[in-house]
């Protein structure tokens, strides 16, 4: 009865795709991309709260793909149910588990910047593996050092060119009177790299930081006056920081203000702060999903990272490079 084994048959491994409740928008777009359904997945709440999750379809062998953005009023609970669905998946004999995470939650708490603090970017990480998780992709790390909390592989994309894209196509700048800001000097790099990119000047502010979320301007490294300043960071939260960072630049001279950022998280009231502010637009990716986005009137515009994301998905499950499958860019 065992004469067949010596000769196998080869193993057929399917690509699953599956979305969380942090961002269903930007999944739906990603598995349009890759020709792909979103299903076999039901989560729900329990009566006290509780999260569960069952997959309606067999993932024995299957590389599953699971999306989920760890952001909003409720983060805590989309970190829980990326963990149950991860257990879900390995206990029905997935091949492989990747959990593509846009934003990474309780990524700024990345090491202890006073004494008796904790390292939850670490946590995270550690969660993730003891769930079964084999792989990570995601977007901007708050700091890129991020991924070497993890024993398993990251994919970490950037959303940097994007918006450098988005200015080159859509805006007739006169690059030599624009100036890229970066709003601290952690975010210095990666505003020499747009800057670059995009053939400007660079200008960093230096601030100092009383207490989470709250921040003071001391002064402006560079020359902005009279330069259009396009303001770049890796997240928005309350805008606390970023809108005392474009008054100081309007103080010093600075003519039209951009601020783009990959993460607009937008806790309140980041929005009603970027609707009053001395800025033309904000623009962010659609990381993290955002209701007044692009309405008639709102200065916040929104730029779509599925593309990318779908390149890395299907480069994962390929294990070849991006530019071998599809010479660097998916046909939309």
């Amino acid at each position: 009865m065992y004469e067949n084994l010596s000769n196998p048959a080869p193993i057929n491994t399917e690509i699953k795709l599956y979305s969380g409740n942090g961002n269903p928008e930007l999944s739906k777009r990603i598995a349009d991309i890759l020709h792909l359904e979103l299903q076999g997945l039901t989560t729900e709440k329990f009566a006290n709260g509780e999260t569960y999750a069952r997959f309606t379809e067999s993932v024995r062998g299957d590389d599953v793909f699971f999306i989920q953005t760890m952001a909003g009023a409720n983060v805590n609970d989309l970190i829980m149910e990326t963990l149950i669905v991860a257990d879900a998946a390995k206990r029905a004999s997935c091949r492989k588990f990747t959990a593509v995470i846009p934003h990474y939650g309780y990524a700024r708490q990345d090491r202890k910047a006073a004494p008796r603090e904790p390292i939850t970017a670490r946590l995270l990480a550690n969660l993730l593996e003891a769930a079964g998780v084999d792989q990570v992709i995601t977007v901007d790390l708050h700091q890129g050092q991020i991924q070497g909390f993890f024993n398993i592989p990251v994919t970490h994309l950037t959303g940097l060119y994007l918006l450098g894209d988005y200015f080159k196509k859509n805006k007739d700048f006169d690059w030599s009177n624009t100036v890229v800001v970066s709003p601290d000097m952690g975010r210095a790099k990666a505003a020499k790299k747009l800057s670059d990119y995009l053939g400007c000047e660079v200008a960093i502010a230096h601030k100092s930081r009383p207490k989470h979320n709250a921040a003071e301007v001391m002064g402006i490294i560079g020359n902005i006056e009279g330069k259009t300043c396009i303001v770049n960071d890796d997240m928005i939260d309350t805008a606390g920081t970023l809108c005392g960072s474009v008054k100081k630049l309007k103080e010093m001279g600075a003519g039209e203000i951009y601020v783009c950022a990959t993460h607009g998280i937008f806790t309140a009231p980041a929005i009603e702060r970027l609707e009053e502010a001395p800025i033309e637009e904000c623009i962010v990716t659609d990381v993290i999903p955002c209701a007044v986005a692009d309405q008639p009137g709102s200065k916040i515009k929104t730029i779509s990272i599925a593309n990318e994301l779908a390149e890395a998905i299907y480069s994962v499950y390929t294990n070849k490079p991006v530019s071998d499958i599809f010479g660097g860019n998916l046909n939309l």
